[in-house]
């Protein structure tokens, strides 16, 4: 019998700079996704230093004395051990917080720290400087969101787009990379080289660009592709369409999974989805409704994903109808709701037609403070749908609503099938909503609902038969 390998503890910690202007709760906002992110990749973070800058230190982001504080936190260095030319603008002890130290044991981490995590992107001096001063690795803000779409990331079409916003991320960080190695070995000539003196830098750089190029060759190729797919679907079949789009983690596969009755990952992970998935509503309504998930949305994401993810975010575009979803039980869902609209905004989805859905309600607390909630969400946004995905009427009036969004159009006519024509009674049905039959000597006749294209489609069929 195997014994279970359990997987080792991983510990770090937090570090951002508050600048002028940034809020007190938009900057707790901003740490505590950190944390999340972190938390995404595996790591407990342990402890969060901050530090109110006018400006982020071009040496190292942080300050001396706060990179002082950190590395004893980390090493363990008593703090004459520090260079004495170095100022000591730090507490002598580290305590938690409304707590006094009682030893110069608090000042240093119980848990070995493999990384610190900094809530902005850095240069790359900046990350070196910084890993250097304090004794671990140092992974800025969009590293850590390259890391976690990296490992998230399914579909080939997925993979590639990373990996384009990994390398774009890569290339400029090179040169520090040679400055670390040291002078051996950065020349390189003769076979292989371009000349005599070619640095191993700029060699890498021209292979980075030549594999962005082949990169996006391939995704060119899978989004001619996928237009082909989506105009099967779409065009021919006459396929209503909805988008869930959203802050990460807000619920949307959870939403996808219950509208749709399909088995989509849920996991209470930032970007647990990256790969498009595209599932029938269900039960199936008429117009037969096709819903996608979509990759969550991030404050700060980088452009690069951005960019990259631009196909993957089309579904959004291309849809009829946007739900777009909100953790109700977070305190700042409005500064996602921000976030969201920005994305949209940046894609060129502003003016799809949108449904908010204020998702998680019963993690808001007892019954008497979800309805306090849901009365507050109702007076600031009307037409919102307040719901948890996981209560079977919630998502039942859901169902209703983007069924009747989709039948606002309808127009009801009336179809006759000669008995030498049944062969058009299936898809009459499929297509149409059909409200009364009566037949006669001569055929059928049917009562229907259905979109104006249809029923002229159907019309021209039945004209030749």
């Amino acid at each position: 019998m195997q014994k279970e390998v359990k997987e080792k503890p991983r510990y770090a910690i937090a570090a951002s700079v508050q600048l002028p202007g940034v809020s007190d709760v938009e900057f707790e906002a901003s740490l505590a996704e950190l944390r999340d992110l972190a938390k995404t990749l595996g790591f407990t973070v342990t402890r969060t230093f901050t530090q109110k800058r006018s400006g982020f230190d071009s040496t190292a982001y942080l300050g001396v004395g706060k990179r002082q504080e950190i590395r004893h936190f980390v090493g363990g260095k008593a703090d004459d051990e520090s260079e004495p030319d170095e100022p000591q603008d730090f507490p002598s002890r580290l305590s938690a917080p409304g707590e006094a130290a009682k030893d110069e044991d608090a000042m240093v981490s119980p848990d070995p720290i493999d990384v610190i995590f900094v809530d902005h992107e850095i240069s790359p001096s900046q990350a070196r400087n910084l890993e250097n001063e304090v004794g671990c690795q140092v992974m800025d803000r969009t590293m850590l969101i390259l890391e976690i779409f990296h490992r998230n990331a399914r579909s080939p079409a997925a993979r590639a787009q990373v990996e384009i916003a990994r390398l774009g991320y890569l290339a400029p960080r090179l040169r520090e990379a040679a400055k670390l190695a040291g002078p051996q070995g950065r020349q390189r000539s003769g076979v292989g080289g371009r000349g005599a003196g070619e640095s191993h830098t700029e060699l890498d750089k021209r292979k980075i660009r030549d594999r962005i190029a082949e990169l996006q060759k391939e995704i060119a190729a899978m989004e001619v592709e996928r237009k082909t797919q989506r105009a099967r679907r779409l065009g021919h079949q006459g396929l209503a369409s909805v988008a869930l789009v959203g802050y990460t983690n807000a619920g949307k596969s959870t939403l996808m999974r219950a509208l749709t009755g399909s088995e989509v990952l849920v996991a209470n992970k930032l970007f647990a989805t990256l790969d498009t998935t595209v599932r029938t509503l269900y039960p199936e309504s008429v117009p037969r409704v096709l819903v996608s998930d979509t990759v969550g949305f991030i404050k700060n994401l980088p452009h690069g994903l951005v960019a990259s993810f631009k196909s993957t975010l089309e579904e959004a575009l291309d849809a009829s109808l946007l739900l777009h979803v909100i953790d109700a039980s977070d305190s700042g869902f409005e500064r996602q709701i921000e976030t969201t609209e920005e994305v949209l905004k940046e894609i060129g989805a502003q003016d799809v037609p949108r449904l908010r859905v204020f998702n998680k309600i019963d993690h808001v607390g007892d019954s008497a403070a979800q309805a306090e909630c849901e009365a507050a969400l109702r007076a600031t946004y009307p037409d919102c749908i307040v719901m948890s995905a996981r209560h079977p009427d919630d998502i039942a009036r859901l169902h209703q609503a983007i069924v009747a969004f989709f039948q606002q159009d309808l127009v009801e006519a009336e179809l006759f099938l000669p008995w030498s024509a049944q062969q058009l009674r299936g898809e009459i049905f499929a297509r149409c909503a059909v409200l009364a039959e009566r037949a006669d000597h001569e055929g059928a006749y049917f009562r229907v609902r259905g979109e104006q294209g249809v029923l002229d489609s159907l019309r021209e069929q039945l004209a030749t038969r």
